[in-house]
């Protein structure tokens, strides 16, 4: 797949002024009441703004991985959460079910996700194993030709608005990794219950919440794959979901600068505008630097990515500098606002609670320190 340069720049370019007309003026409201309108997902629909990389045929929009990159981090300045869902058709949600989906599958779930039909969540975190899919405990027996599944998972995404969960089993946690399979559920399917968590730090238009799966009864047509390969179909979702979380990163680092250069500009103190002083002047010139640097490294991984490669390293370096750098920006941010840094008359303080948490999503940066180190010291590995 490959988007013409004049394709990208006008796609990235019709996210830009959605972002900025429809969706910042009221990005306020919609956190505090911590709940994604759905008009504006419908709008979002009707551009098809879901599709990402997956292919047309499947009904998405058949984005190169750097054009999705792109769209996500416009769209990202105004709202990061609004990035999460355009992420998932391609990501954490959707990838699985493009590469491993049998045809029935895809039609059922992936065509109207990749549409904006349907949402779907992904349940791979659990409250004992965190970021080591291996150790989960969530375990399946078979069932005459289905399966039972029972155990829990936690932070998950979207369980207001999903309509299915791709989520991951264990049959035997003495095989490890051998032993994962992946499942597409219904929501509604019996036993499945959810139960969301309020008034998070950050993040807060999505619910996130906990999945527990009771005795879930699923034919085989919900074994995504094949038995043992649930694990390679995680950290293929997993890799990509990466991707858009440092894109999704570096648009809120972006918002933070704009959002600081006009008050740079506008902020006047005893007649002069505080962008004037040197002080503030080195803040934003380390702040577009190191929001150019993260740019540049999610490039590189989406670039990789189109290329065909996993592009592990790259996504981990893409996620952890990115989230470090959205961190600092809005930190920094903040700080060229001073008190009103912390009213909500200004975004900066919302972008300060969300860049905390992006250093913990989809891998803390601890976990990402050591996947990096790892593949410098064992290339092979």
């Amino acid at each position: 797949m490959s988007t013409s340069a004049e394709e990208s720049a006008a796609l990235v370019d019709l996210v830009s002024s959605f972002a900025r007309d429809v969706v910042a003026p009221r990005v306020a409201g919609y956190d505090k009441a911590e709940e994604l309108p759905r008009d504006i997902l419908d709008r979002m629909r009707e551009l098809g703004l879901f599709g990402g990389t997956v292919p047309v045929e499947l009904g998405g929009a058949g984005l190169d991985h750097v054009t999705y990159a792109a769209v996500i981090e416009a769209m990202s300045t105004a709202d990061h959460c609004l990035g999460v869902l355009m992420s998932m058709p391609s990501a954490l949600v959707g990838s699985g079910l493009l590469d491993h989906g049998t045809a029935e599958q895809q039609k059922r779930w992936l065509v109207p996700l990749a549409a904006g039909e349907i949402f779907g969540c992904a349940g791979v975190t659990e409250p004992q194993s965190g970021s080591n899919v291996a150790a989960m405990e969530t375990a399946y027996r078979r069932d005459g030709d289905g399966f039972v599944i029972n155990g829990a998972k936690t932070w998950i995404t979207n369980i207001d608005i999903a309509g299915f969960i791709v989520t991951f089993a264990t049959r035997d946690r003495a095989l490890g990794r051998a032993g994962v399979s992946a499942f597409v559920i219904p929501i509604d399917t019996p036993g499945l219950s959810t139960h969301p968590f309020k008034d998070k730090l950050g993040f807060r238009p999505l619910c996130s919440g906990e999945v527990v799966l009771e005795d879930v009864r699923v034919g085989p047509e919900c074994l995504l794959g094949e038995e043992g390969e649930g694990y390679r179909i995680a950290m293929g979702a997993v890799e990509r979901g990466r991707l858009s979380v440092a894109a999704r990163a570096v648009g809120l680092a972006q918002g933070c600068l704009d959002d600081s250069i006009t008050y740079a500009r506008d902020r006047v103190i005893a007649g002069t505008p505080i962008g004037n002083h040197q002080l503030i002047r080195q803040k934003l010139a380390d702040m577009a630097t190191g929001i150019q640097a993260a740019r540049l490294l999610v490039r590189r991984c989406a670039e990789e990515m189109d290329r065909g490669s996993r592009a592990r390293t790259e996504a981990s370096m893409a996620k952890m500098f990115a989230s470090d750098v959205a961190q600092r920006v809005a930190t920094e941010a903040v700080q060229i606002h001073g008190a009103y840094g912390v009213s909500p008359e200004f975004r900066v303080g919302r972008a300060y609670r969300d860049a905390k948490v992006f250093q913990l999503v989809e891998g803390t940066n601890e976990i990402h320190r050591l996947l990096i180190s790892r593949a410098l010291l064992n290339p092979r590995g």
